[in-house]
């Protein structure tokens, strides 16, 4: 439970050793651990799973997402996820995230159920890709009906600010059947609006801002990414202070 205001836990998202101490150190909560931060989260590897978990002092929840791009998997991608839960949960994750939807934008309920059977006693976190569910509150019903522990959302918005309002109307048909957690644009500027306007007590924040690997050059001929969507020698890393400002936010929130 989050010792920065009554009730409220401060979820951050991470993806490196750095990012987990930076993230501890300023007063998380509780990890998301994923891959590739610039593109939504994947797939963490296993090694970086067993190494978090080693030396995390709050729950890690880690991330299940073999591509990037949609939420409808085909076979292969998806005995992947299961390949990844089964170790992920074997090296001492609190809990799993991830989301399969059909092909018309549905909860995927068989691949759902599946993960969260696997997940057993520990948490099962629906991500954003409840925000692309063709129907939120059907979605909701289907993954309250599944005993889900969380799902992590904007309220279908582009952000949670955007979407505090459908996100209290959601809090408001769960019920306390499901959690939710309020993810997207979430930072000390806003979030304390956020959680007045939605109700909501748990929020996940990135906290990320571009960091650099100067082995490369981006003046370098060669190209290891599209640079219509990335800058080749640039990712994101969380940035302490962005989470220690937040965290000061939640000190003021009731």
């Amino acid at each position: 439970m989050s010792t920065l205001a009554p009730n409220i836990i401060l979820e951050v998202c991470v993806g490196s050793v750095a990012d987990v101490k930076a993230a501890i150190a300023a007063g998380a909560d509780r990890l998301e651990l994923c891959a590739g931060l610039e593109i939504g989260g994947l797939t963490p590897s296993i090694g970086l799973v067993e190494t978090v978990v080693a030396m995390s002092t709050v729950p890690v929840i880690a991330m299940l997402r073999p591509r990037a791009g949609g939420f409808h998997y085909d076979h292969a991608e998806f005995e992947a996820m299961l390949r990844d839960a089964d170790q992920f949960l074997a090296a001492g994750a609190a809990g799993l995230a991830f989301g399969v939807l059909d092909h018309l934008g549905r909860i995927d309920e068989v691949r759902t159920k599946e993960i969260v059977e696997r997940a057993g006693s520990r948490q099962s976190v629906f991500h954003r890709a409840f925000d692309f569910a063709a129907d939120q509150f059907a979605a909701l019903e289907t993954l309250a009906g599944m005993r889900v522990t969380r799902i992590l959302t904007s309220g279908g918005q582009p952000s949670a600010l955007a979407g505090a309002a459908r996100l209290a109307e959601l809090a408001a048909h769960a019920a306390g059947r499901v959690e939710l957690l309020a993810g997207g644009g979430i930072n000390a500027g806003n979030v304390a609006e956020v959680i007045a306007t939605s109700g909501v007590r748990q929020v996940h924040v990135g906290a990320s801002g571009p960091a650099e690997d100067h082995s490369l050059s981006a003046d370098a001929p060669i190209n290891l990414c599209d640079q219509r969507f990335f800058q080749g020698v640039a990712y994101r890393a969380v940035v302490e202070q962005n989470v220690v400002e937040t965290a000061a936010a939640l000190r003021g929130v009731g």
